[in-house]
């Protein structure tokens, strides 16, 4: 007796698209700007104030 498996492989439209990705890397792109500018305008206020 032979067993044959099946191959499981998500369907074609459960796989992320590129421009699927491309616009996820942009988003956190952004995210990791605007948090860069919050913490150098958070810095900038406290020393700024702390004159």
């Amino acid at each position: 007796m032979s067993t044959v498996r099946a191959r499981i492989e998500a369907p074609p439209s459960a796989q992320p698209r590129v421009r699927h990705q491309a616009r996820d890397a942009a988003l956190v792109m952004a995210f990791s700007a605007a948090c860069s500018l919050g913490l150098a305008l958070g810095v900038l206020a406290l020393t700024t104030l702390g004159r």
